[in-house]
């Protein structure tokens, strides 16, 4: 395992290459220096994991992360910051699988990698390739919502190209004026425009109303998945503070994305991973197709609780199965449970899509 790592500390370098050997990693850490880079020279040491720090110099962390992921993307790329900078890390979830809190730890630094490898060797598994293939028409990737997204990271779009989108599709429009005028959302005053809706609902709640009503299309057995897809949702991001919280929220509106695959040719392969398989062809973020693949399982994550725990916890409540109390008390997360059970019991349903 070769790990490069772009920060201003040097010094920092010796430090983690010793203390991976004291966990019995035999890892060899390389360093790139501020101003070390010349277009190339990330790509160009052969990383297997690849880490920088926003804080120093964030476009150059940006840019070194794309050209790891296009010159070598089987490397596992993580990203450090500073708690609470919200919006650059979810646009860092854009390049990199993993946004962890600075200062380094080389604990979680190792889980990181660690837990990567793992979900590659998951989603890689020649079986798991080889039924997926023979499901005849897998469903399609989203349209509206990928191109929703694109479209709320330019900042020079504006509320009538979003509105636009919205307007493609009349289901979702009449949706998007209902939940607006709803008692989550009401000010008082009543919305019958599509334009002032959008406003009033917020863009991270849209993208998740967008996101549900592609995927789950009406119907009589999609109802039920659209319903518990809104609670779970809306409960996961309540387990979560910042930007867990978002990605969570989305995550857990995904988290029976396999159910929409025929059972009969899934055999003995899980909804979950099935799912998570999907969400990875259709290019989402990898701690949604984490949480996918390991919510049911949570045992197999390694680190704290986060994405995959919050989605565990609200499935499980929203479906009335049982949370994992091993994997809680593992994690620290055991005393939160009585909390978490009153906030399933009080979710407000339609408006799942509405937490943070």
């Amino acid at each position: 395992m070769h790990l490069v790592v772009a920060w201003d500390h040097g010094d920092e370098v010796t430090r983690l290459q010793n203390e991976l050997a004291t966990r019995g990693l035999d890892w060899r850490v390389s360093w790139l220096p501020p101003g070390a880079d010349t277009g190339s020279s990330a790509a160009a040491l052969e990383p297997d994991a690849f880490v920088c720090s926003a804080d120093s110099d964030w476009p150059r962390c940006n840019r070194l992360l794309d050209e790891v992921r296009v010159r070598r993307p089987h490397a596992v790329r993580i990203v450090l910051m500073e708690s609470g900078d919200n919006a650059r890390a979810v646009e860092a979830l854009e390049y990199a699988q993993r946004v962890l809190a600075e200062p380094l730890d080389t604990r979680t630094i190792a889980a990181a990698v660690q837990g990567m490898q793992d979900l590659r060797r998951l989603l890689d598994d020649p079986e798991l390739r080889r039924v997926m293939a023979g499901i005849g028409n897998l469903p399609s990737a989203p349209r509206q919502y990928l191109a929703l997204t694109r479209l709320l990271r330019d900042p020079e779009a504006g509320l009538h190209a979003i509105t636009a989108i919205t307007a493609q599709d009349p289901a979702l429009a009449a949706r998007v004026l209902r939940l607006s005028n709803s008692a989550y959302y009401t000010a008082g005053r009543e919305i019958c425009d599509l334009r002032t809706a959008v406003v009033r609902l917020g863009k991270e709640a849209l993208r998740r109303m967008v996101l549900v009503s592609e995927v789950f299309a009406s119907g009589p057995e999609m109802d039920g998945l659209r319903e518990r897809a809104l609670r779970t949702s809306w409960l996961a991001g309540q387990l979560l503070p910042g930007v867990g919280a978002g990605v969570a929220a989305t995550a857990g509106l995904l988290a029976e994305v396999g159910r929409l695959l025929p059972q009969e040719d899934l055999g003995e392969v899980p909804h979950s991973v099935a799912g998570a398989y999907l969400l990875g062809l259709w290019g989402l973020p990898t701690p949604i197709v984490e949480a996918v693949a390991y919510h049911d399982q949570p045992t197999q994550m390694s680190g704290a609780f986060w994405i995959t725990g919050a989605v565990h916890v609200a499935a499980a409540l929203v479906r009335g199965t049982e949370v994992d109390h091993d994997y809680l008390a593992r994690v620290g997360a055991l005393p939160m449970l009585p909390h978490w059970r009153a906030l399933a019991a009080a979710s407000p349903g339609d408006a799942g899509t509405a937490s943070h």
